[in-house]
């Protein structure tokens, strides 16, 4: 029999201890009454923390700012990256923004009014606790410590006076505040329209030429918000603000361009230094409130001058730089975006400007820019994602830009559908614009697909003959049953009467391409070449009997072609050349 002074080897929380009996009890019970008295600590932890949100909330009663400031400091400290909160302390928090607001209405310090707006722009993160801020007294005092003219009345002019840099951090919070407030409450949108903020802010706008860059950011955004989720006040922004000049204005302020043309802007040159990451932000903001101001129709005295104007601005923005490659594509989309609201008979402006060296010309067109498109486009095809959101724009401004302006749409199909040579591949394989195009004429997104056909459809002057000796029937069938082109023909655009000329090698090889896949194929031994004409027979029946069954269980219904191109159940079709010599008249 072992002594206990011997002692033993045993396993207590991890580790090995040899000792007696008595010293293991002791030990697991030390263990035991640590970890108990580890979990209340963290449990008491939780409740301190839980009661944090009463102990700011007794605090606000009181006039004690060096206190408030104190306690909201260390709120926002832990909770500055919280997005997701708890729903059981949703009263407190609600609580909490109407008590801020309180504060804020009070003559406090500009120390003390920045801390309540960064815990109040924290807790606007979750519009379940947004009642008491998207009340008309709420955005008002938001408004007033932004330094926005708000009201009915409104004002078309706005002193900026000089600020301290603590004010202008309380300006540039309350900016943050309400664009959060307006994005998470349908109520704050309400009463935005209704004090009229977006005059307030034009009115900033106007004023602010050399301001803090913040304070400029924020208020692009908080217009683009209100212009975006406000259709009354897009429009409002349109006719009586004229926001579409202001905001080129902005731009022009922002880029620092300088006109050489009534349509042209200075070339930035090769060596051009990249736009500063600053200026960058507040374009992107500027062109994103331009979107939704151009979302709808803007014809009026002196619009189409404006157009041209931001058109020209556009083209600018295409050949510029900045800091980083990704920025770079950015911005070139927000670009795409805009250029896509307005007007087609404004992008002739991207062409007409005088070609210098080094530059792409055609027809004695300057087609920098839309080289530009171009290799975006082949950018966006090439990441294979997120299609519908980043290609279709680029895709439409492209086919429209083609539609109804001859030099680019010649321009384009030199880069895009350059005349055939290799006819052995199928059209969808291989690496270059064409074949990448063809490929998203059978893209499971229906947007995607059609874009692309509509591209090339016209790019072929929409001309069916053209189309299929680019992509093969069977690439263009979808689009083609969408037109009602199936029987061949063209769209219904006129086009110029300019020579597309085959080369040798296609010509030479037109008769043996096969018109459903659009290539030349290997030649396929005739399945049929040993039957006798009784077993050629037998095999065509029973071909008839399972298109009958399946068409019987409603898993197939043949189709034909009507006479204008449409598709039609078969039965319907074959009757329709009957009808037609029924109805017709007889000597």
């Amino acid at each position: 029999m072992r002594s206990l002074k011997q002692g033993r080897r045993v396993h207590v929380a991890g580790r090995v201890y040899c000792m007696s009996d008595e010293s293991i009890t002791n030990r697991v019970l030390q263990i035991i009454q640590k970890r108990t008295l580890t979990l209340q600590f963290l449990n008491c932890h939780r409740n301190i923390l839980r009661m944090d949100l009463n102990s700011i909330l007794s605090q606000l009663e009181t006039n004690n700012e060096e206190e408030i400031k104190r306690l909201l400091h260390q709120y926002n400290g832990e909770n500055s990256r919280t997005f997701t909160f708890d729903p059981k302390e949703e009263d407190l928090r609600s609580r909490l923004c109407q008590g801020l607001l309180t504060v804020l209405g009070r003559q406090v310090g500009s120390c003390c009014q920045s801390t309540c707006l960064e815990t109040l722009r924290i807790l606007s993160r979750d519009k379940r606790v947004l009642g008491p801020v998207g009340t008309r007294e709420g955005m008002l005092v938001l408004a007033g410590l932004a330094r926005l003219q708000a009201g009915e009345e409104g004002g078309d002019s706005l002193q900026e006076d000089a600020q301290t840099e603590e004010e202008e951090r309380v300006v540039v919070e309350a900016l943050k505040c309400l664009c959060n407030v307006v994005f998470n409450s349908v109520a704050a949108q309400q009463v935005g329209a209704d004090v009229q903020l977006a005059r307030g802010l034009c009115a900033r706008l106007h004023a602010a030429h050399a301001g803090c860059h913040e304070v400029g950011l924020f208020s692009l955004r908080l217009l683009f918000l209100l212009s975006a989720l406000r259709p009354d006040v897009r429009g409002g922004l349109q006719r009586e603000l004229h926001a579409v000049r202001l905001l080129t204005e902005v731009l022009e302020r922002t880029l620092d361009l300088r006109w050489v043309g009534p349509y042209e802007v200075a070339h930035p040159g090769l060596q051009a230094l990249p736009i500063p990451a600053e200026d960058n932000e507040r374009a992107m903001e500027a062109l994103k409130a331009l979107f939704n101001l151009t979302l709808s129709d803007t014809s009026d005295e002196g619009s189409d001058h404006q157009l041209r104007l931001v058109t020209a601005i556009m083209r600018h923005l295409l050949m510029l730089k900045t800091q980083t490659e990704d920025k770079t594509e950015e911005a070139h989309s927000h670009t795409i975006n805009l250029l896509s609201n307005l007007p087609v008979s404004c992008l002739d402006v991207l062409i007409d400007l005088p070609v210098q060296g080094g530059q792409e010309e055609y027809s004695g067109k300057n087609m920098d820019a839309v080289q530009v498109l171009l290799d975006f486009m082949e950018k966006r095809i090439d990441k294979g994602a997120n299609y519908k959101e980043g290609l279709t724009p680029v895709l439409s401004l492209l086919t429209e830009g083609s539609r109804y302006h001859r030099e680019i749409r010649r321009y384009i199909k030199t880069q895009v559908l350059p005349p055939l040579k290799e006819v052995k591949v199928r059209p969808e394989i291989g690496s270059t614009v064409r074949n990448k195009l063809v490929r998203l004429m059978t893209h499971v997104d229906m947007g995607v697909k059609q874009s692309a056909a509509e591209f090339l459809f016209v790019l072929c002057k929409e001309s069916v003959d053209h189309l299929l000796k680019y992509t093969g029937y069977g690439n263009a069938a979808g689009l083609l049953v969408a037109r009602g082109l199936l029987a061949g023909g063209r769209g219904e655009t006129l086009y110029s009467e300019d020579e597309d000329s085959d080369t040798e090698e296609y010509k030479s090889a037109k008769p043996f391409i096969n018109p459903i896949t659009g290539h030349v194929e290997e030649p396929m031994p005739n399945p049929i070449e040993d039957m006798t004409e009784e077993q050629k027979e037998y095999e065509a029946q029973k071909l008839v009997n399972m298109f009958d069954k399946l068409s019987r269980q409603q898993l197939i219904r043949p189709m034909g072609v009507r006479r204008d191109g449409t598709l039609a159940p078969l039965e319907e079709a074959l009757r329709q050349p009957t009808a037609d010599s029924c109805s017709s008249d007889s000597d």
